[in-house]
Formats: structure tokens, sequence, C-alpha cells
């Protein structure tokens, strides 16, 4: 194989790999900062909400997943600022660290912002329905922890 083909192969493969990377590492991110499915299971189907509960839970879902799809947008941003930070230098540099950087505090936000929604969804609740859902909440998270 000629010096400028394994060249060509070596740039190709750090490109696609440190892409593929930032992408699985974006979706893990947001798959863990996304509200746990028995939270929202238990609310709509098993603590009998009060109309003004359902229409309160209502609106503070549409301003999370509004929140959550302009952090979504964002991550893609810094997954594509990683990408080409690799790309240009097919090495661990400051632009790569900046960019792994710029990634991780978009994940932190998301995952702020969904604990944020969490304690907004449980401050519509009765204290009886609070404590399903705090018992829910933790088996969610010690489950998710193991």
């Amino acid at each position: 194989m000629s010096p400028a083909r394994g060249l060509a192969l070596t740039a190709v493969l750090s490109l696609a790999l440190g892409g593929l990377g930032a992408w699985g590492g974006a979706r893990l991110a947001l798959r863990h900062a996304a509200p746990p499915a028995p939270l929202h299971e238990l609310l709509h189907a098993e603590l009998h909400l009060s109309p003004a509960q359902a229409a309160r839970l209502a609106a503070l879902e549409a301003d999370h997943a509004r929140r959550m799809a302009d952090l979504d947008r964002r991550m893609r941003a810094a997954d594509s600022d990683l990408a080409h930070a690799i790309d240009a230098h097919h090495a661990y540099t400051p632009d790569v660290q900046a960019a792994i950087d710029r990634l991780h505090g978009v994940m932190s936000e998301a995952q702020k912002e969904t604990i944020l929604h969490v304690l907004a969804m449980r401050a519509v609740l009765t204290p009886s329905q609070a404590a399903r859902f705090d018992r829910t909440l933790d088996r969610t998270l010690t489950q998710a922890a193991r």
C-alpha cells in the first residue's frame, strides 16, 4: 500500500471512528437524560390525577420537550465540532479536548434539565401521589445504576 493511500485510509477511519464515538456518547447521554418511562406511566395511568394536575403536567412536559429538543440540536452540533476537530488533526489536540468539553457540557445540561423536570412534575402531586412517585423514581434510578 502506498504512503498516500495509507494516510487517506487512516484519515477516513479516524473521522469515522471519532464521529461514531461522539454519536454513541451523545445517544447514551440522551437516553440517560430522558425521564424514566415508569414515572410517566405511573403519572398518567396509576396516580389518578385531577384535571388540573393533568393540565399542569402536560404544560411541564411540553416545556421540557422544547428544551430537550434544543439540547439535542446543540449536542448534534457539538458532535459535528468533535468530528471536525478529529478530522483536522488526527490527534488528541487541544481542539479535540475543547470539542469534547463542549459535548460534555451539553450532556450535563441535558441531565440537569431532566432532573429539574422530574422535580417539577413531583411538585404538582399530592403528598400520597408524591410518595408513590418517589418510590418509583428511587427504584428506576437504582435499577439504572446496575
